[in-house]
């Protein structure tokens, strides 16, 4: 927090609250930046590419020239290519696939769709390696969009990532859709030095890298100034600079997490592609919490979430435990075969950056209790439980919990013994458990009984919730949960009792009690929040402004006033990174809304039906505000259009009827 010499009272210098929501308003209607300096950009300045690393440092080359980290994005090439482009061809429906190689050797895609119309396309490029690899397809200039026929490399042959879907060109899931795009949903973790140049004006997109695939200075960032300080060398011994030139210093464990959850996590970006590499990750993004259909109740993987989320969760990230001390970090691969892994720390050796682990055997049949070698005696079977993502690629969970079938009736979470043992139930497991560990201490109270209860009726598990948001010995992460569960109660009570989190150590818990904060009224949002504005943490400050849209700022103070300015800079400038989301034009026409901004909010419910015309809340927003402003016919056209686009939406098709009295559209046709 900035030091603040001589605070003015609360009344002094009121701030004028029509030219604070006049800046609102523009900010919301995303012209130019009126508050505080722009976010940097990343760029290609100190940028040398990883031919230049490897000069030196041959054999971290050679280990990561052939990981999954290198192959992650790579050139159209017969070396790059494992599929079979030899006049194969994958049909689903009335959807074919056909693939071939032009007379120079190009493999090419043509696509029939359900439409019937058949386009073929040069592969632009190749995405991965095994065990499935993906191809991009270059649909216009510039944009790039993943091909959902991809080449399992284990069977080989082609499949569809969503065997069940059906959706025509115009459907915004359909494989050249705004979700299917590669330069805004993909490509920053895929490449080094990523800018997506998005142009909301054009919607097109002119995107930058400095190489495909994840670089050294991908994980390392920009390499010039290390190169100058091993260049100085040579006249004089010039002390290394700090981390020896690089911004990420991937020695310091808490660095290099920070590092891998850049790309290993499901998150919100606060940056266009890249951020400026060595930014701490909450200084580059907001974190997904255990939301519903993403996470089980538990915690567990339930969508595709990257890992770095269940990995806050666990003993070993509270304890210090890196990405490093079990993957290798230039091959991308463990540092040991099976339990050897594991074995680094749990073992009667034991390892002494850890000396409150217990010294005794865990790869044995006395704690395993299954055979030496099967699959039940493998720590990641029990403790790493995996699931299957794009098709065929087993992701396993980070949070290294211990088995809990006994929560099952609670939760609904599946367990490790019941998922690998399909013939027997979670009461089975849990009995087995409890005669194998008698004595345990690993069966009392679990945060996702808490977080089962506040998703069934927040309102009834406030006390529950509560006391974990204020849990100092829970992962951060799981405590901004609960925060969130209790923002779906509305009840400002609550939001000022959470205030009290506000000195929270973790950022995660402060940024969320700064978002339970627009529970309060708009005079205890302005006596609140201006503390956090000015926080060190950007997800924090963040947070802070945007809970404080609909505060009142002229009872703050100047230095407050300032801080806040500041802060909603950034938040702009986060927004304006994302611009080709419709999820982001949903949140601002539901911010412009709040600020009564209804010009405002009706642009950007349009815009997030354009950019996904499957959006039936952006139809219906649109043809309320219509309404709101005595304009039915316009809300008869937009719901006639949302209803084209979705004829099964039947929150469309009522508003319809009711505008039109049972008739259908009253517009002429094309009106």
């Amino acid at each position: 927090m900035s030091e603040r010499a001589e605070p003015l009272p609360r009344t002094a210098k009121r701030f004028d609250p029509m030219l604070y929501r006049l800046s609102c308003l523009l900010l919301l209607t995303l012209s130019q930046p009126v508050f505080a300096e722009d976010l940097e950009l990343p760029d290609a300045r100190g940028y040398l590419g990883s031919d230049t690393c490897i000069s030196c440092h041959e054999q971290a080359g050679e280990d990561w020239r052939q990981s999954h980290h290198a192959l992650a994005w790579t050139e159209t090439s017969p070396e790059n290519i494992v599929a079979d482009f030899d006049g194969t061809s994958f049909h689903q429906g009335d959807m074919e696939a056909r693939f071939s190689l032009s007379a120079d050797g190009t493999p090419r895609i043509s696509v029939t769709e359900i439409d019937g119309v058949t386009t073929e396309y040069p592969v632009h490029s190749v995405v991965g390696i095994e065990p499935l690899q993906q191809y991009v397809l270059e649909t216009e200039p510039g944009r790039l969009q993943s091909f959902d026929v991809v080449w399992d490399t284990e069977q080989e042959r082609w499949f569809h990532l969503y065997p069940e879907s059906d959706y025509p060109p115009d459907d915004s899931l359909h494989w050249s859709g705004v979700y299917k795009n590669w330069n805004g949903r993909c490509a920053a973790c895929h490449a080094t030095g990523f800018t997506a140049n998005y142009d909301s004006e054009t919607r097109s997109y002119a995107s930058t890298q400095v190489e495909i695939g994840v670089g050294c200075e991908a994980c390392h960032g920009p390499g010039a100034a290390h190169v100058k300080w091993v260049e100085s060398l040579e006249t004089t011994q010039t002390p290394p600079p700090a981390a020896y030139g690089f911004p990420v210093d991937m020695s310091d464990p808490a660095a290099a997490i920070d590092q891998c959850g850049t790309c290993h996590s499901r998150r919100e970006h606060f940056y266009d592609g890249n951020p400026p590499p060595g930014l701490p990750f909450n200084d580059a993004y907001n974190i997904v919490p255990l939301h519903a259909g993403l996470y089980e109740a538990d915690g567990q993987i339930l969508d595709e979430v990257y890992v770095y989320g269940s990995f806050l969760q666990s003993k070993m990230y509270a304890e210090g435990v890196s990405c490093n001390d079990c993957h290798l970090p230039h091959e991308a691969t463990l540092k040991a075969d099976g339990n050897a892994v594991c074995a680094q720390c749990h073992s009667p050796a034991g390892n002494p950056r850890f000396p409150d682990l217990p010294l005794k055997v865990f790869d044995g049949p006395e704690h395993t209790h299954h055979p030496k070698g099967s699959d039940g005696a493998m720590c990641k079977n029990c403790h790493m439980v995996e699931r299957v993502y794009m098709g065929n690629d087993w992701r396993a969970d980070h949070s290294f919990r211990i088995p809990r079938p006994d929560l099952f009736p609670v939760t609904g979470a599946p367990d490790a013994c019941s998922t690998c043992h399909a013939d027997k139930t979670a009461k089975w497991a849990a009995d087995q458990i409890a005669e194998w560990f008698p004595d345990s201490d690993k069966r009392g109270p679990h945060y996702g009984e808490i977080i089962a209860a506040g998703r069934r009726d927040p309102h009834a598990a406030t006390p529950q919730l509560e006391t974990l948001a204020t849990a100092q010995d829970q992962p951060g992460l799981v405590r901004a949960t609960a925060l969130w569960l209790l923002d779906n109660t509305s009840d400002p009570a609550v939001a000022e009792e959470m205030v009290k989190l506000f000195d929270d150590p973790d950022p995660l818990v402060r940024a969320a009690a700064a978002r339970l904060q627009r529970r309060t009224g708009p005079e205890a949002r302005a006596e609140n929040l201006p503390d956090l504005l000015d926080d060190p943490v950007r997800a924090v400050r963040m947070s802070a402004a945007q809970a404080m849209l609909t505060g009142q700022p002229g009872r703050m103070d100047a230095v407050a006033m300032a801080d806040l300015r500041a802060a909603l800079g950034e938040w702009q400038a986060s927004v304006q990174s994302r611009l080709d989301f419709p999820e982001t034009h949903l949140q601002l026409g539901g911010t412009a809304l709040v600020n009564r901004n209804l010009p405002a909010a009706a642009s950007a419910f349009a815009e997030a039906a354009r950019l996904d015309p499957q959006q039936v809340d952006a139809w219906v927003m649109q043809a309320r505000i219509a309404l709101a402003q005595g304009d039915q016919q316009t809300a008869i056209r937009v719901l006639q259009e949302g209803a084209d686009a979705n004829p099964g939406a039947i929150t469309i098709q009522e508003m319809l009827m009711d505008l039109t009295g049972g008739a259908g559209s009253l517009l002429p046709p094309g009106k």
